[in-house]
């Protein structure tokens, strides 16, 4: 089985993580992870706390195994990020901002910091400030993600991360992908369209099939996002959504002058927290182009595992 150091850094068994997904539950979903050796992530946007108290009972009540919780700065909630500290989860795990006085705090909590960025910029900011592992994340990710290319990105990040591990994510969904991460000098990958496609996850069937259906070419980037999106809690934030398309999308790309703002952000702010929101920005990757069905978490963590040891055989076979 692939076992590389930020396992153990992490205390997981493999080497592949959960991306987080915001305002929608994945509880059961982060608790098979978990179980399959991989590390689960929980998000907090826009939750109240007694709702993240009750998800983060929950996971512990189905697993004793290691998990991250991601916050954000689109919003950034300081009560809920207190109570993080409080939780003591193995990991913090944040995007859309390099926060060094966080980092600071969750160290001191004994809590690791897991930083996710999208350029060289950004991870030598991470690194400076402290982050634990980074997370490289390319352009064909879902959610929001930067300009630059997995491809390119990762080892450039491993570059400069010198000991700090590194995890590859944006267009992985399989294991070649995950060879591909670890050939380029990533320890691991983090999924997530991959992971959204799975029968644990709390989202619509709708959004789950409209992955299975579509290409790469599908996933586009949100142009105009922030008339309905939460703002930056920082003027540092960073990161522009990567969705399929639907009339909001289109919309906010061709007429965005014709959007209700406030009526558009209730309306899809209200979506996420029932578990749907595809109707108007259902966040995915250009990996969707690589996935043809909806299985079982743990299916997804043991094919991945499998796929990617087949891979760097038929490779080391060539030599």
């Amino acid at each position: 089985m692939l076992r590389t150091p930020v396992c153990e850094l992490l205390g997981i068994s493999v080497p592949v993580i959960c991306a987080p997904f915001g305002p929608w539950d994945q509880v059961q979903l982060a608790a098979e992870v978990c179980e399959a050796g991989g590390m689960g992530s929980l998000g907090t946007a826009v939750r109240s706390l007694p709702q993240l108290r009750e998800q983060w009972n929950s996971l512990r009540g189905l697993t004793a195994r290691p998990f991250a919780v991601n916050h954000t700065m689109r919003p950034f909630d300081e009560e809920a990020f207190a109570a993080t500290l409080e939780e003591r989860p193995a990991a913090v795990s944040f995007h859309l901002a390099v926060p060094a006085d966080l980092i600071a705090r969750a160290h001191d909590a004994g809590i690791l910091w897991i930083q996710q960025v999208s350029d060289v910029r950004q991870a030598t900011s991470a690194l400076e400030s402290g982050a634990d592992v980074l997370v490289a994340q390319g352009g064909e990710a879902g959610g929001h993600s930067g300009d630059v290319a997995t491809m390119v990105l990762v080892p450039q990040v491993v570059d400069l991360a010198g000991q700090t591990p590194v995890l590859a994510a944006g267009g992985i969904a399989d294991g070649r992908g995950l060879a591909a991460a670890l050939t380029l000098g990533a320890q691991g990958v983090v999924m997530g369209t991959r992971f959204l496609a799975s029968h644990e996850m709390n989202v619509s069937h709708s959004w789950k099939q409209r992955i299975v259906e579509s290409d790469g070419t599908d996933a586009v980037k949100v142009v105009n996002s922030d008339r309905v999106m939460p703002p930056f809690s920082r003027p540092d934030g960073f990161g522009v959504p990567r969705s399929l398309r639907t009339p909001l999308v289109d919309m906010l790309r061709d007429n965005p002058e014709l959007v209700d703002s406030a009526e558009a952000s209730s309306r899809l702010l209200n979506a996420v927290i029932e578990g749907r929101g595809d109707e108007d920005m259902p966040f995915t990757g250009q990996s969707a182009g690589l996935i043809h069905d909806i299985l079982p978490a743990r299916e997804i963590v043991t094919r991945t595992l499998r796929e990617a040891e087949d891979a760097l055989r038929r490779v080391d076979s060539f030599r």
